[in-house]
């Protein structure tokens, strides 16, 4: 399994005949280097953890240059869909989808979901975390914006994930020590990779006070925006 961070929330995943975009707010995020063709060459499907833009973000064109499968909540598919995205694999808290050499969950996640165009606010549905589950290799669990919550435990419980993908950039997610209470507290990763920071003035510059917080017994990689990742 090869893992890129994007910036931000965005991750390109590959394994086996997959190439999974997670969450491609690129075009519009100053700290992503490289353009949107590269980053999603080969893409097979693009999954969604909520509405927000900074998380939707390059979806549409995406789809739309590789005929990759767009995975989300039903009402982000069906925005989508208006949109003009073809291939839309719809699903909703607590199913798993089946993705050719993996499947997706859609777990709970405490944030907001929805855009404004226009001025008027469209809803998009209840926002998810991802647990992706490989045929064969580890699970990856992308938490999608959240604060912690008791119920993580369930999640560990029933798909102990092995990759742990964590906001930790405070205001609009979980900051450094509530995502390090998180991880330590409900999961056995064995792999941490923080996310969701160093993109806005208004969020933490980058992963120290995080990995301060986790202390001893855990393993964090901080990968470089672009540089991939082996795993397993």
């Amino acid at each position: 399994m090869k893992l890129t961070w994007l910036g931000h929330a965005a991750f390109r995943i590959e394994f086996g005949n997959s190439v999974i975009i997670i969450d491609p707010f690129l075009s519009g995020n100053a700290k992503f280097k490289g353009t949107v063709a590269a980053a999603s060459q080969g893409a097979t499907h693009v999954l969604i953890t909520h509405g927000h833009d900074d998380h939707i973000g390059d979806a549409v064109e995406i789809a739309k240059a590789t005929g990759a499968q767009l995975v989300s909540c039903y009402e982000v598919c069906m925005y989508l869909a208006s949109e003009g995205v073809e291939n839309i694999n719809p699903g909703n808290t607590g199913g798993t989808i089946a993705c050719g050499d993996f499947s997706v969950t859609l777990t709970q996640a405490l944030h907001s979901s929805g855009i404004v165009r226009d001025g008027r606010s469209i809803y998009l549905g209840n926002p998810n975390g991802l647990v992706i589950t490989p045929n064969d290799g580890p699970s990856v669990y992308h938490m999608g914006d959240t604060d912690v919550f008791s119920d993580m435990a369930l999640i560990h419980e029933l798909y102990q994930p092995k990759i742990g993908l964590v906001p930790i950039g405070d205001r609009f997610t979980m900051g450094a020590r509530t995502a390090a209470f998180a991880v330590k507290r409900y999961f056995g990763f064995e792999t941490v990779v923080p996310c969701h920071y160093g993109t806005f003035d208004a969020i933490a510059p980058d992963a120290n006070a995080f990995i301060a917080a986790l202390g001893t017994g855990q393993k964090v990689v901080v990968p470089e925006i672009g540089t991939p990742v082996e795993f397993w």
